[in-house]
């Protein structure tokens, strides 16, 4: 490996990142997955060099496939040596830092994703980057979201007020996902519903698929709560048929979830334990545990699974569910289901 093939095969990770949420996201993971040793071997010569700029980029192009494909472990370790590296730009390490504490998050270390969200904070106020100062506030709002609500919703209106009169979309617009979060959690479903439905359209027009099914998910959970089933049922449907695509391991389980809490309400329930069993083994094999909303649906479903069904009805459909492969429980998922009586 020398240095003009590692620089090229950085450039290609950074390409492939912009593709892993497109329409064509099943192609490009099979061209990291492919190049993955590679890339690895890339890794490991900018070290070597220290090259701290470069290694830095590649970590930051990874963090999603790493996340897809159940290797978060490995982009700990690899986003800690990167950035322990002197060299860097501070707005290049400012965003490895961020990306750092945002998978952290998503494998459920709240106390070190914290303290490099702060951190990233920081730094990108140094190198007057607002886009990783809004993603890494961002990120501070979801951890808040597991106890103190309003306290997330601050975060976030700081997220975005650090975008006012620049041209940052990213960091705003991850303020603003969140945020639709914080109201559905909070109870104000119209103004979660609005900002979902906002960005399920921005997604469709920039063509990023992985937007849409992230927020037709969130929308899902929000028609659930406002009583409108088959709305909610169709949005989780499409959500997981673009996941499905995109071969994202973590975020199957995440959308799963919310079908298996539709499913419930309309009074399916040993379906609904199928697919909540699925979900749950599916977090654990991705390596990573519920956020705070999907944790709180995770729970409303087994409410409804235990006053409905026999523990042992239960136990044995959610055991079904949790020895499924991932395409077995896909196609579970995604098959036509009969048309439903009145919601239990």
């Amino acid at each position: 490996m020398d240095l003009e093939t590692a620089t090229a095969l950085l450039v290609s990770a950074e390409e492939d990142r912009r593709a892993l949420r497109g329409r064509d996201a099943d192609a490009a993971h099979a061209r990291v997955e492919g190049r993955y040793p590679d890339l690895r071997a890339a890794f490991e010569l900018f070290l070597d060099r220290g090259r701290a700029e470069e290694a830095c980029r590649l970590t930051i192009a990874l963090v999603q496939f790493w996340m897809a494909s159940k290797r978060m472990p490995e982009g700990d370790d690899w986003l800690r040596r990167a950035t322990a590296l002197p060299g860097a730009s501070e707005a290049t390490r400012a965003m490895a830092v961020f990306q750092h504490g945002y998978l952290l998050f998503w494998g459920g270390d709240y106390e070190r994703s914290a303290e490099l969200s702060n951190r990233a904070v920081n730094l990108g106020r140094a190198a007057n980057a607002p886009t990783v100062v809004s993603l890494s506030l961002g990120v501070l709002a979801r951890i808040a979201l597991n106890t103190d609500v309003e306290e997330a919703k601050r975060l976030l209106r700081e997220a975005i007020a650090v975008t006012e009169g620049t041209d940052d979309v990213q960091g705003r617009s991850s303020a603003m996902h969140v945020l639709g979060v914080a109201y559905q959690m909070s109870g104000e479903f119209e103004a979660a519903r609005a900002v979902m439905s906002d960005r399920i359209a921005l997604g469709r027009q920039t063509d990023n698929e992985y937007l849409v099914a992230i927020e037709s998910a969130n929308l899902g959970m929000v028609e659930r709560q406002l009583g409108n089933l088959e709305r909610a049922e169709e949005l989780s449907l499409e959500a997981l048929a673009i996941v499905d695509r995109l071969q994202d391991a973590i975020m199957i389980p995440w959308l799963v979830n919310g079908l298996a809490a539709v499913t419930a309400a309309r009074g399916d329930l040993d379906r609904a334990a199928v697919l909540n069993g699925f979900a749950e083994a599916g977090i654990e094999a991705a390596g990573g545990k519920w956020p705070p909303d999907e944790r709180q649906q995770y729970e409303g479903t087994l409410a409804t699974l235990r006053a409905g069904m026999t523990m042992a009805a239960m136990d044995r459909a959610r055991a079904r569910g949790a020895t499924m492969s991932t395409p077995e429980g896909l196609a579970f998922a995604l098959q036509p289901t009969p048309p439903r009586g009145t919601p239990a």
